[in-house]
């Protein structure tokens, strides 16, 4: 059986659909077209069109053979390929792969050829290594495709300019003297109309440009320049479309065989490669469109490598182009507003339809015309954002050679040497290590950047020996990697320096096994050794960790025993400590001491001597990607922190007075036993050493490209609710507002306090956040305030900033109106249901603002409803509404764990 079949396994559970046996069978559904799906075919045929008749110019094939390419790619791989919404056809990047092929084989083999390569990419598809083409370094596909730009916007020049190209990229220049010498006036008239009008036409101002750049730039930019060229009576070249009788199909390929098998990898590569990173960015696009990723999907890469191989043999055959997936044509469709793939096949129906009964009008487009579009083109591949994207990760060298690669030798000799480059790169970064030594306030520092690896050792070992007996050293290893010769190394000098008398302190971008702090300071302990030294993942620093961790003859140090692992995700992020004495239960008293004492989970207390025992709950690696370990509030998840009724323990009521312990003075001492500002100077102190080095960099592109979040988060200011933590994002993800019950006054009703209109407003109009998020949580203290507020008494500035919540209390005592709810069970009490209804009533708050009605209707927002269990330390998300306008009520849905498998 064929690998691409695959085989039917019977399911027992599978109940098979069957009408009465007197009805009629049920009626198959009519096919439909949805009006979004016309629109976007019309928009992609005008671009299409003029492109398809430009780049068979540039590569010298008969025209129609760029009509028939972009047909085959908008109806065969339109219906089978595996991204519905991105459109294939005759691609700039393959310009330069089927010029030369033409120039060397000619056309009839040049169609065999491409026929061949979509065999090559069916079997491909086949064996579903689509995936595997991704793993190609983005700065050889971005230096591929800028080499191949260069070559076409070289080539076209010469036909803008009047003339005819050469074969190759130096002979266009050595040529291109000349050929200034000897400008055709009509040829470059019409070729700069072109560009004007290309350059213009996106930017023209104002309501009727906005309306005037729904037509395609290169349709308005060619059809200007055909009418002005024929009103004008310029003479010159034209588009010539013979008859469709006498068009060349594919033959038998001739020529020698390693040249042809060269040839059909290079456009085996080139297509597949191009299609499938254009089906990863329609992907990207999809999910900007609020909606749309739930009715189209993901793309399927490897049915749609075996879409394109069918669409190069059908192509091929009929003598057309190669076809790949285009990104101009791809995001026009996306832009447009297409909902499915009948948008992309009805273009190539168009394309066909013109090809069939527009032949009059398109022989009237003067050549230096598509000449110019395909030079923009090609000058548009090469692209400023992919320079700047290179430059940052430091792949300048592999993006430089590929290009010039391309250029000068041709596209798979370029590609060939990009990848030799970057293999040559990437093993000068694995074996580079820098050290260095600083002596700082008294103490040394040595920082050992890179994989430490038997190649270091003798640097590393003659920094080291370098600092002076009976010193304290910081040995920070940023590095993921070291190899056992370097850890015998480390560990030699480590036990020599502290029998002299010295201290080491080893800091690491990482914690692994063992011992987990993230640095240590040993005396004479021994190190455990590494569990494997072949794991890349393995920290340094945690191989050689230590558990002693005080100075000789001083009390063990409050922040060497600090147990958080910095930047990553929230794993009890407290520092464990003995305790001193009995302190009341945290979930009935969350405010009752500054967060983060160990104090408040009845933990053992450093003072007294006793260790800290690691939490069973801790992993010995983070199992996230890194993000902020902004949670340093909730209590030790050692400590029982089930509630005692089926409402988990509430936040004490706002609208009372406040426990008087819960507010220490600057300098006293907290109910663990540590000065409320040392605490604070610890934390910041672990934060600059541990956390800091490793967000420094993201930081400072934050701060030189500003921030641009995508959502605005709305929560309470309940010092237990970690926005995040919750949603497992970092610096510039979330513009959070905060205050107490997550309210939002209407608009007219804040009397002088417009904190909350304002960020909201600074949020939408100016951030361009593409959603809002109003979270509420369990055992809120503002609601708890609402139920027992009593009326009368003196107006405190919590209970006017309260009343803002009146309409979520006056909402939950409407029998008419239907209640929010979780999904699953009923609420707990009246308190979380307060706390459900107060999430929606707060949403409808949000729609009155005008900024965000404005928003919602063009589209460019959404609104979003949480819920956060604090006790069960689970979400909800607002999934369903009953009813509509006024008699709203909301479904909170249980957001779970994916499967891992998926």
């Amino acid at each position: 059986m064929s690998a691409c079949v695959p085989t039917r396994t019977p399911d027992s559970t599978h109940t098979e659909r069957v009408h009465p046996p007197h009805s009629p069978p049920p009626r198959r559904r009519r096919f439909r077209i949805e009006g979004a799906d016309v629109s976007s075919a019309i928009a992609v045929f005008l671009i299409a069109l003029p492109l398809s008749l430009g780049i068979a110019l540039a590569t010298g094939a008969p025209l129609q053979a760029g009509l028939v390419a972009a047909a085959v790619g908008g109806i065969v791989a339109g219906r089978l390929g595996g991204s519905p919404l991105q459109v294939s056809g005759p691609a700039a990047g393959l310009t330069v792969v089927t010029a030369d092929l033409i120039h060397r084989y000619g056309w009839r083999t040049t169609c065999a050829i491409t026929v061949l390569a979509g065999l090559a990419q069916l079997g491909l598809g086949c064996l579903r290594v689509a995936r595997s083409a991704l793993a190609v370094s983005p700065a050889i596909v971005h230096g591929m495709l800028a080499g191949i730009g260069v070559t076409i916007a070289v080539a076209q020049l010469h036909i803008v300019l009047g003339g005819n190209p050469q074969s190759s990229v130096l002979d266009n220049l050595r040529a291109l003297p000349a050929q200034l010498t000897d400008l055709r006036p009509a040829a470059v008239a019409v070729s700069l109309l072109t560009l004007a009008l290309l350059m213009l036409w996106p930017r023209l101002p104002g309501r009727a440009g906005r309306v005037l750049r729904t037509v395609p730039a290169a349709l308005v930019a060619v059809a200007g320049a055909t009418a002005i060229a024929a009103l004008a009576g310029l003479t010159q070249p034209r588009v010539e479309l013979p008859s469709w009788h006498s068009h060349a199909l594919a033959g038998l390929p001739e020529g020698p065989v390693l040249g042809l098998a060269a040839a059909v990898l290079t456009t085996t590569l080139v297509c597949s490669v191009q299609s499938l990173l254009g089906a990863v960015a329609v992907d990207k696009l999809i999910a900007s469109r609020p909606g749309l990723p739930a009715r189209v999907g993901r793309s399927d890469l490897d049915r749609e490598l075996l879409g394109q191989g069918a669409a190069n043999i059908v192509s091929g055959s009929l003598g057309g182009l190669p076809i790949a997936g285009v990104a101009v044509r791809s995001s026009a469709n996306v832009h447009s507003g297409a909902v499915s793939r009948n948008s992309t096949m009805l273009h190539g129906v168009l394309v066909v339809v013109a090809a069939l009964l527009m032949v009059p009008l398109l022989e009237l487009i003067p050549l230096a015309s598509l000449a110019a579009l395909v030079m923009a083109v090609g000058i548009q591949m090469v692209s400023l954002n992919h320079i700047r994207t290179v430059t940052r990760h430091r792949e300048v060298l592999v993006y430089t050679v590929t290009t010039l690669g391309v250029v000068v030798m041709g596209v798979l000799e370029g590609v060939a040497l990009g990848i030799a480059v970057a293999v040559a790169v990437s093993l000068h970064r694995l074996t580079r290590t820098r050290i260095t030594h600083d002596e700082k306030e008294g103490g040394h520092h040595v920082h050992v950047r890179g994989q430490l690896t038997f190649l270091a050792v003798p640097r590393l070992s003659r920094v080291l020996h370098q600092v002076p007996h009976g010193t304290h050293v910081v040995v920070e290893l940023d590095g993921s990697f070291m190899d056992h010769a370097a850890y015998e190394s480390l560990q030699d000098w480590q036990k020599t320096h502290t029998a002299q008398g010295g201290t080491v302190e080893l800091t690491g971008r990482r914690a692994g096994t063992g011992a987990d702090t993230p640095h240590t300071e040993s005396t004479s302990t021994e190190p455990s050794p590494p569990t494997s030294t072949g794991d890349p993942t393995s920290s340094p620093a945690s191989a050689l960790t230590p558990t002693t961790t005080s100075h000789p003859g001083t009390a063990p140090s409050t922040i060497a025993d600090c147990r958080c692992r910095p930047w990553t995700p929230w794993r009890n992020h407290q520092c464990e400590g003995p305790a001193s004495a009995p302190v009341p239960d945290s979930s009935s008293a969350p405010s009752a001491s500054p967060a983060g004492t160990s104090g408040t989970d009845g933990a053992p207390n450093p003072a007294d001597g006793h260790p800290a025992p690691a939490s069973p709950l801790e992993p010995s690696e983070p199992t996230e990607p890194l993000k902020s370990p902004e949670a340093t509030e909730s209590t030790d998840p050692t400590h029982n922190t089930e509630p005692t009724s089926p409402s988990e323990a509430q936040e004490p009521a706002l609208a009372l007075a406040l426990p008087a312990h819960s507010i220490a003075p600057f300098g006293s001492t907290s109910l663990g036993g540590e000065p409320s500002a040392q605490q604070l100077v610890r934390g910041i102190s672990a934060f600059q050493r541990n956390t800091a080095p490793l967000v420094r960099g993201e930081l400072a592109r934050l701060a030189r490209e500003g921030q641009r979040p995508s959502q605005l988060f709305l929560t309470c200011a309940d010092s237990r609710v970690v926005t995040s933590m919750i949603t497992s994002s970092g610096p510039g993800d979330l513009f959070v507002v905060r205050n107490v019950g997550n309210l939002v006054p209407l608009p007219g009703e804040e009397s002088g306090d417009d904190s909350v209109a304002a960020a909201i407003e600074y949020a939408v109009d100016v951030l361009e956040v593409r959603s809002i998020t109003v979270c509420g949580h369990s055992g809120c203290g503002a609601m708890q305030a609402l139920l027992n507020a009593e009326p009368g008494g003196v107006r405190t500035p919590l209970k006017r900033w309260l009343r803002h919540g009146l309409p979520s209390l006056e909402r939950l005592a409407d029998d008419g109106r239907p209640w929010a709810r979780l999904a699953g069970r009923p609420p707990a009490d009246a308190v979380e249901q307060l706390c459900l209804n107060n999430v929606v009533q707060q949403l409808e708050h949000l729609r009155a603002h005008e900024s965000v009605a404005r928003a919602l209707r063009d589209g460019a927002l959404e609104l979003h409803g949480m819920y956060f269990h604090v006790g069960e330390a689970q979400a909800y998300l607002l999934t369903g509404t009953e009813g509509t306008g006024e008699e709203r009520g909301g479904v909170f849905a249980h957001v779970g764990v994916p499967n891992a498998s998926a």
